[in-house]
């Protein structure tokens, strides 16, 4: 069936192995959320790349949410579910603007994600004990949110910020990047479609990732057991600089 699609060895190969990290991504490093942007990009052309990926996320999503239902703060994803559905919209303008999605919108995508990355560190250093819980910070975020993955499925990394800048304990912080990302993912399967981003060939393919998907999830459970808070804060604020970097210089 692999052959019928057209992937050679060195596309699934690739393929795999972005399954496994969008599985650990997930369930334990959601700064990871890039690498498999930028592989899949680099072995498949952009508008099957970000359709295959949305179909691994979308399910691994579903992993995820299994998990960690019961660990998300519902007050925070309120605040910021209208404000990525805006994003959505954004998002999609922005496409039809853009000829070349592909490496400009890294590039812009990489920039956004440095500032932002840069912006929030210098906050912490003026107000560390200050959680910026305002409607024109959830505004903000829940756009860049909506839009970036929209645009490239590259909003792993501005979440990151977020839920960090909220102090959220790691399990917490998980549950509501489960629950938030299910829900923009799945809204965003039926635009993919339409935009001819998602195909029955895409489906095929993500179909086939499941088990993958699995073995990542349940390597990234395994080391969220292992893996202090302070450990696992610093493990994603340094995946979110290199994953700016490597969009933006990509």
């Amino acid at each position: 069936m692999l052959e019928f699609m057209g992937i050679d060895a060195a596309q699934l190969t690739v393929l795999c192995i972005a399954a496994v990290l969008i599985g650990i991504n997930k369930t334990a490093i959601p700064g990871l959320g890039v690498l498999p942007v930028v592989m899949l990009t680099l072995f498949f052309e952009t508008r099957m790349s970000t359709g295959v990926q949305l179909g691994m996320l979308a399910l691994a999503d579903l992993i995820a949410v299994s998990y960690y239902r019961k660990k998300a703060d519902w007050r925070i994803l309120l605040r910021l579910l209208p404000w990525a559905l805006l994003g959505l919209a954004v998002g999609s303008g922005v496409l039809r603007l853009i000829p070349d999605n592909g490496s400009v919108m890294r590039r812009v995508i990489g920039g956004i994600v440095l500032a932002l990355m840069i912006l929030s560190m210098v906050r912490k250093r003026i107000a560390p004990e200050k959680i910026p819980s305002g409607t024109g910070w959830s505004a903000f975020y829940g756009v860049m949110l909506g839009s970036t993955t929209q645009l490239a499925n590259a909003a792993g990394p501005i979440s990151s910020i977020y839920f960090l800048a909220m102090k959220l304990p790691k399990e917490k912080y998980l549950g509501c990047c489960a629950w938030f990302f299910l829900m923009l993912n799945w809204i965003k399967l039926p635009i993919f479609a339409w935009e001819g981003r998602v195909t029955a060939e895409s489906v095929k393919l993500d179909l086939c990732m499941i088990p993958f998907l699995l073995l990542g999830g349940f390597l990234g459970i395994v080391l969220l057991r292992k893996m202090p808070q302070k450990i696992f804060e610093a493990v994603i604020q340094v995946l979110v600089v290199v994953a700016a970097v490597r969009l933006l210089w990509g």
